[in-house]
């Protein structure tokens, strides 16, 4: 996607983003005729600003930077209208761009509030905006309904109102109906009516009264201008009775279950707001929403999950996902896990946005019925907060939307439930004394409660009633064999300053009320018993205060005597209802409140800094590189690294967390996540700048992988500052002829071509070609890689001959050097390449050279420190067989993904493009497999 930005000199750029994309504006506007308007080639090449459109353009620039937002969206010129293939993907993602658009301004150009002696005229404006042409517009209908802000202004750059204050109006001129304006699904609409929406609207080409409706219909069509209006409707039409997405589940498939907790065999009560629940999950017609709220330890958590099992067992065709939404990382996590689950394609995709393929997985009504519960759902600002840097969609607009879903909240935030579900709010208050009663009889083992009943109702009272509490209690009874007597003494004896400590961060106002805290309280009393008992528990508690609270790995926890010492410990502490085991994962969950209460205690008795150490040194000899066999270890840790470098009272150790955060940045940017891999990397960066000095390689390194950050950003002129000074530093520090230098002169030649700056890219490109031969020889991967990228600078100048003879030069060295008879002599030496093995790469390096280094090649341009195919080529090069195969299926991943976009530039040479990626179906279907998503996603590029 294209973003316009607003330079300093009144002027604009054009910067690219391929997958996480900066907050922007987007504009809304009739067309004037084609030579008023402001093109791509206009903005490329710096002309236009005579030309009458040019002032829309000053407009949205200007109103964008006033709301804050440094990027814009204009149709004429950010899509290059030349090109048939981008034009298509364009259309057909038009909706979408419109929908994630954080404002959207409708630039009327017909409407006037002020006269020719410059005073406004209420009446006369308004007269002007109800006769608007902007209404009578094919294009108006997606750009009235996607945006989440819609915003009139006149020709005079006034504001007159938005779509909710003009509601009324618009539903009157344009026949949609109040529901579609004001946000509710557009899946609830039928399609008749949406296609009246369009019935009376004009468009420039007769078939965009049939293209205007892709993205209203939620499908995909290939663009036929000159077919007719009457063709593409019925084209139209077809795919909406029958989806292209085959992949999509069957409305009777099989029912799907993420939910990491057993059903609680102790859970009583709560009838009425049980009842409640499953009342308004019951209701159909829209996505029901619904909230649960309460203090902390009241239970929320305990009613959802039993709310989960009555769906499983009552609505047997219902899907459930159980999704936790403590913090964004642990959130995104669960959301790769429902994908998996699911088998949705594209989920592994390099830099994929998960969350909006689940979205529009769910949203689509074949997905069948589901529900979807976002447990811990607290922090108000990721859900509704504006957009970061971190995150360009606030997270409440990945909701799916369908009629046969419903999504369940938990949150101790009543604010958050009502924004969340409106008035399907259920608030769980803390329980009665009967209630707590038969709780404490179900948790206690053996236990005549009745018989020593005035304590009992003194300890509960002491509790509060409060379930967590009261389970902890019968957690420590029921290991220690004491009578509730004893507890209350126990009870007595607890310090109110150090419960007052331990309370802490808790955010419960209005619960305690000149009382202990009854959590913080039995929490510490079973944590003394621990320590006596189980010393290695007491560790492990220790050490998960320290990282993130849920979804913590068992292989993550420091190594202990023996392995049965290991599982007891993690026995203890699920004993005394610490923990929550989840044997089939080996990972166990830490409560929130337990997790404070813990940390509290450490900082109070001087530990926190110890323990934190302690978890940095652990994550940086567990946690591993960035490769691709090892991604499912990696995802699973991130949440955890993350939060032991957030914090700042750690001084020992700075090489260890220095490494640490370097390999965090390496997975962020292996997994896409750009915005989050450059914090990362800029703040090792500074670390290396104090511990190492400026000019220290390993300085200079992460300056490349910061500029890299950038690069994937389509953030050109910021990575070409970086790649410069680079570049400039290795020449003075390692000399002209080093490989390190020479591959930071072709980063810098890789960022002038993504700019189009063929002649700069031209000149280094040859300069490190001919570096390379004469310091590594002409077969030296390097040397072929810098060819392949200069015969790409040639094909995009149109100098084919020479792109094509370098090309050939390539491949015919390449397959040479590295193919079958590097292959055989490795096995012969090591034992450790078969003949499988052999055969397999033989079939890899032929497809993927042939579709690299001939019609395709383009397609993996990257800087080459993070170019694929670079590092594949090294990785078979040296012999280190199970990283070259993940790298080949990325390599074969992107060619598929380009596919489409190739085509239209191939010299005309369709048939050959054709055979090549007919090559490569026959290469993902021998080795992975028929069904493997990488070979479906091949064969729909073909029949397209």
């Amino acid at each position: 996607m294209r973003l316009l930005k607003l330079n300093n000199n009144g002027g604009f750029s054009l910067d690219t983003f391929k997958t996480t994309i900066p907050p922007y504006a987007i504009l809304s506007h009739t067309w004037g005729s084609d030579s008023d308007e402001v093109t791509f080639k206009d903005v490329v090449d710096g002309t236009g600003k005579n030309k009458a459109g040019y002032q829309k353009l000053v407009f949205c620039g200007g109103q964008a930077k006033s709301d804050g937002l440094s990027y814009f969206w204009v149709d004429t010129c950010c899509i290059d209208k030349s090109n048939l293939n981008e034009l298509t993907k364009a259309i057909n993602s038009m909706f979408r761009w419109y929908q994630d658009a954080a404002r959207c301004y409708v630039y009327l150009s017909d409407v006037s509030v002020r006269t020719q002696d410059g005073q406004n005229t209420h009446i006369e404006w308004e007269s002007s905006f109800r006769n608007s042409r902007w209404f009578t517009r094919g294009w108006t209908l997606q750009e009235l309904l996607a945006p989440r802000i819609v915003e009139f202004y006149s020709r005079d750059r006034v504001r007159l109102g938005d779509r909710k204050s003009f509601e009324r109006h618009i539903c009157d001129k344009t026949g949609i109906a109040i529901e579609a304006l004001r946000g509710r699904s557009l899946h609830d609409f039928s399609v008749d009516e949406k296609f009246r929406w369009a019935e009376r609207r004009q468009t420039t080409e007769e078939e965009d009264i049939a293209y205007c409706l892709l993205g209203i219909f939620d499908v995909f069509l290939p663009l036929i201008y000159g077919e007719g209006r009457k063709s593409a409707e019925r084209r139209l039409r077809k795919e909406i009775e029958e989806p292209r997405n085959s992949k999509l589940p069957p409305p009777d498939r099989k029912s799907v279950y993420i939910m990491p907790f057993e059903r609680n065999l102790r859970f009583i009560g709560r009838e009425s707001e049980l009842s409640r629940i499953e009342k308004l999950l019951s209701q159909h017609g829209q996505t029901t929403k619904v909230a649960i709220t309460g203090l902390g330890g009241v239970g929320k958590t305990q009613l959802a999950i039993e709310t989960v099992y009555w769906t499983i067992e009552n609505q047997r065709d219902c899907s459930v996902f159980w999704i936790p939404a403590t913090d964004p990382e642990t959130l995104l996590q669960a959301y790769s896990a429902v994908a998996e689950e699911l088998g949705i394609p594209g989920r592994d995709e390099q830099g994929v946005d998960v969350k909006r393929l689940v979205q529009n997985y769910l949203s689509n009504e074949s997905a069948g019925q589901w529900l979807v519960v976002f447990d811990n759902a607290d922090d108000m600002d990721m859900w509704m907060g504006e957009p970061s840097e971190r995150q360009s969609i606030r997270l409440l607009d990945y909701l799916p939307k369908s009629r046969q879903g419903s999504i369940l909240f938990t949150t101790r935030d009543r604010k958050v439930a009502t924004k969340l579900a409106s008035q399907n709010v259920v608030e769980v208050q803390e329980m009665n004394s009967e209630m707590a009663l038969k709780l404490l009889q179900k948790c206690l083992i053996g236990d005549d409660v009745a018989a020593c009943q005035t304590d009992t109702e003194t300890l509960l009272a002491q509790l509060t009633y409060l379930p967590l509490a009261i389970v902890q209690a019968a957690a420590y009874i029921n290991a220690n064999g004491t009578s509730i007597a004893d507890y209350l003494s126990l009870l007595d004896e607890q310090d109110e300053s150090m419960i007052e400590l331990l309370s802490e961060d808790f955010e419960d106002d209005g619960r305690y009320r000149n009382i202990k805290n009854p959590v913080a309280t039995t929490w510490l009393i079973s944590f003394e018993r621990i320590k006596q008992r189980d010393p290695l528990a007491a560790e492990y508690l220790s050490f998960m205060a320290c990282i993130e609270p849920k979804d913590i790995p068992q292989s993550l926890l420091p190594v202990g005597p023996t392995r049965k010492k290991e599982m007891d410990a993690i026995g203890t502490l699920h004993a005394y209802s610490f923990v929550i085991r989840r044997p089939a994962d080996f990972v166990v969950d830490l409560h929130r409140l337990v997790h404070i209460a813990t940390r509290n205690w450490l900082r109070e008795n001087g530990q926190l800094v110890y323990w934190i150490e302690k978890a940095i040194l652990r994550l940086e000899q567990v946690f591993p590189d960035d490769t691709h066999i090892n991604r499912s270890i990696w995802r699973a840790y991130l949440p955890h690294v993350r939060v032991v470098l957030q914090s700042d009272l750690v001084q020992k150790h700075p090489k260890k967390k220095m490494d640490l955060q370097w390999r965090y940045g390496t997975c962020l940017d292996a997994d896409g996540r750009w915005s989050e891999a450059e914090i990362a990397y800029s703040q090792v960066l500074e670390m290396e700048k104090k511990e190492v000095g400026v000019e220290h390689p390993s300085t200079l390194t992460s300056m490349a992988n910061l500029a890299s950050t950038f690069w994937n950003q389509g953030r050109w002129k910021e990575a070409e500052e970086l790649e410069v000074q680079v570049m400039e530093t290795f020449k003075r520090v390692l000399g002209a002829e080093h490989p390190s230098t020479l591959t930071s002169m072709a980063n810098l030649a890789s960022t002038f071509w993504n700019q189009g700056r063929w002649k700069e890219a031209e000149e280094l490109e040859v300069q490190v070609m001919e570096t390379f031969k004469r310091v590594l020889g002409a077969e030296h991967p390097s040397t072929l890689t810098s060819m392949a990228n200069l015969a790409s600078t040639f094909w995009d100048q149109g100098r084919w001959k020479e792109a094509e003879e370098l090309d050939v030069q390539v491949m015919e060295t390449f397959k040479r050097v590295l193919g079958a008879e590097r292959c055989r002599s490795t096995a012969d030496s090591s034992g450790m390449v078969n003949a499988c093995v052999e055969s397999f790469w033989n079939r890899v390096m032929e497809t993927i050279l042939s579709m690299l280094l001939g019609v395709f090649h383009p397609s993996l341009r990257f800087p080459v420190s993070n170019c694929p195919t670079w590092r594949l080529m090294m990785r078979v090069y040296e012999g280190r067989w199970l990283e070259a195969e993940a790298l080949a299926l990325l390599v074969m991943e992107t060619l598929i993904h380009e596919f489409d976009s190739f085509l239209s530039r191939g010299q005309g040479r369709d048939e050959e493009a054709i055979k090549l990626m007919d090559k490569c179906v026959q290469l993902t279907t021998r080795v992975l497999g028929s069904s493997h998503p990488h070979t479906l996603s091949s064969l729909d590029a073909l029949d397209s």
